[in-house]
């Protein structure tokens, strides 16, 4: 299926690594130029090199940290007008929230809900003028689903998808969409620190503690993130101007509802 995506340009934030480099790599596949961003120099080159090795697409690292403004400055210079913005940033500690602070949340605030908002700020009205934009917000699994250890993402990321709700009903008129992502369990690094506390906490081997994961999931397995990158790819197509405002939850059926 060819998603009429040659020739576009896309800024895939925090994809060095995990679900951010599964969505570089199928933007990459369908003929997009990709900037891509994370704060580890090493492994971010290493990934644009890779990516650009199976694909031929051009990629451009910007090594930074896309939650502050000289990282969204360095990776919009690299990138003034792109056509896709895929934003992303690690989630904030699990903990209790009787001990967080007020810079605590700030912080979750800051990567999980305003640095993405900052990003649309900065390359909506160019997509708008020139009739096409695609914007994917990859949030959790628990906006729908909240984990009371994940308070802080629980938040932060819900304020993100209520802001999108309002904005992505005004530009869609534009050819312009805005839609989430919603990830359930992955096999990336952030899955498998889990694993690591959770197995020693019972006395367990990380790999027992990740097939119990999966064995509690309907599809008894973990998502693996090409099928994350697979779905981004379908939203930022041409032929996807239809989907609008949308909350796509990928997690194996684990969220039990009718609808």
């Amino acid at each position: 299926m060819d998603l009429g995506l040659q020739g576009k340009k896309a800024i895939i934030c925090a994809a060095s690594k995990g679900l951010g480099r599964a969505c570089a790599l199928a933007l990459a596949r369908e003929g997009v130029d990709v900037v891509i961003t994370a704060r580890n120099a090493d492994v971010l080159h290493r990934t644009a090199e890779e990516i650009r090795a199976e694909t031929g697409a051009t990629v451009i690292p910007v090594v930074g940290d896309i939650t502050t403004e000289e990282g969204r400055t360095a990776a919009l210079a690299a990138c003034p007008n792109p056509d896709i913005l895929v934003n992303n940033a690690g989630g904030p500690p699990p903990g209790d929230f009787r001990n967080w602070s007020q810079e605590d949340w700030i912080r979750a605030l800051n990567a999980n809900m305003l640095t993405a908002i900052f990003m649309i700020r900065a390359v909506i009205d160019g997509m708008c003028a020139r009739r096409f934009g695609r914007i994917v917000n990859i949030t959790s699994a628990a906006v729908k689903s909240p984990i009371a250890v994940l308070g802080l993402s629980n938040g932060a990321r819900t304020g993100l998808t209520g802001f999108v709700a309002g904005l992505a009903r005004e530009v869609a008129q534009y050819n312009v969409t805005i839609n989430n992502l919603l990830p359930g369990p992955f096999m990336t690094d952030r899955l498998r620190a889990t694993a690591v506390a959770e197995a020693a906490k019972h006395g367990r081997s990380v790999e027992e503690e990740l097939n119990l994961r999966a064995q509690s999931n309907p599809t008894r397995r973990v998502g693996d993130p090409a099928e994350f990158g697979a779905a981004c790819a379908f939203l930022c197509a041409a032929s996807s101007g239809f989907i609008v405002g949308q909350n796509l939850l990928l997690d194996g059926g684990a969220f039990n509802s009718t609808f």
